[in-house]
């Protein structure tokens, strides 16, 4: 373990200062050309699967009343919008056509990656009684992770409102994020009953379907949820949403540890969160978000969330396989928190 000038004291459990004392990517360090090996001697039929919602999906604001649908308009020459438009306007005698556009888009509304700046906590880095907000690693909120207040007395370029100088989205997409996917399917188990899933759930599912993770690998968790959002063709039931399919349990703390023992590099679902939200109450002061608390703050593992994955499923389960090549890269976005992915499987 070796201490940094961020910090003194580490939360019990995190592996902060394994990678480095300046480490940026977690257990994303673990995929390597070792597992981009491993994930390509899984493609041996040469057939890609889409992991992705439509990007404008799951509609509305029924999963988070903050993520609006993206808007997409075109760009401007002047006051005349840049769609069908005839460029003998600008070049005479021109036979071209050109339309160009833009988005105004929440980074994390639909499939997304979550980054490492995404989800922090209150602790006592230095060791001296008092909380700071901080994220993976001690890298410290208003410091290394700036909002509107920070930036503007920064009077930064681009017009940025806030921005990860530290763990931001970007580091993922520059180090590659690639390798071998492993499938649990937990909705061909349970269906659409909303079930806390702990770990003697996931094991038993991984135990009667032969699935084995090891070290380095994305684990990819089916429940059954993008299929319903994309049944629901924009129109989503809230109620419906919040109440079904089954759901990791950010509680159970023998599923928390399986993720630190596994070696896992992410974890990919096709539902909103990973993990129930908020989680079980329990009494004390806590996390509403334990999953993410243990798996983005502690270890520096980033969360898939909304990724759809019926079709790999079924193909996989027709050919008596759970694991596959994934590509998955965020946008290279520097500063973002989060981002958009198109993932896809390889088999």
């Amino acid at each position: 373990m070796a201490d940094t000038a961020r910090w003194t004291r580490r939360p019990d459990g995190a592996n902060w200062g394994d990678f480095g004392p300046d480490d940026q990517l977690g257990r994303v360090n673990l995929i390597g050309s070792e597992q981009i090996l491993k994930g390509a001697a899984e493609v041996r039929a040469g057939r890609s699967f889409c992991l992705s919602l439509p990007l404008d999906l799951p509609g509305g604001n029924a999963l988070n009343p903050r993520r609006h649908p993206p808007k997409l308009q075109p760009t401007w020459r002047g006051d005349t919008p840049v769609l069908n438009y005839g460029m003998d306007g600008v070049v005479a005698d021109s036979i071209d056509v050109v339309s160009d556009d833009q988005v105004l888009l929440c980074l994390q509304y639909s499939t997304q990656w979550d980054a490492l700046a995404h989800v922090g906590a209150r602790f006592d880095v230095d060791g001296n009684g008092s909380e700071t907000m901080v994220y993976y690693n001690g890298y410290r909120a208003e410091h290394d992770v700036k909002g509107p207040a920070e930036m503007a007395a920064g009077c930064c370029d681009g017009g940025h409102q806030s921005h990860a100088d530290a763990l931001g989205i970007e580091n993922m997409a520059v180090h590659g994020m690639q390798g071998r996917g492993v499938l649990v399917d937990l909705a061909r188990h349970y269906g659409r009953e909303r079930k806390l899933v702990g770990y003697d759930e996931i094991a038993a599912v991984m135990a009667q379907d032969g699935v084995t993770v090891e070290r380095g690998d994305f684990l990819v968790l089916r429940t059954g949820f993008a299929e319903l959002v994309m049944e629901m063709g924009g129109k989503p039931d809230p109620h419906l949403l919040h109440e079904t399919c089954p759901v990791m349990n950010g509680r159970d703390q023998r599923l928390l540890q399986w993720i630190t023992d596994s070696g896992i590099a992410a974890i990919c679902a096709d539902n909103y969160a990973v993990e129930a939200y908020p989680a079980p109450e329990v009494a004390g002061r806590k996390s509403i978000l334990p999953l993410h608390h243990h798996c983005l703050f502690k270890l520096g593992i980033p969360l898939g969330e909304l990724w759809y994955l019926r079709d790999l499923a079924a193909w996989l389960q027709e050919n008596g396989r759970s694991r596959f090549m994934l590509t998955a890269p965020p946008l290279r976005l520097p500063g973002a928190v989060g981002s958009p992915v198109t993932p896809v499987a390889t088999v």
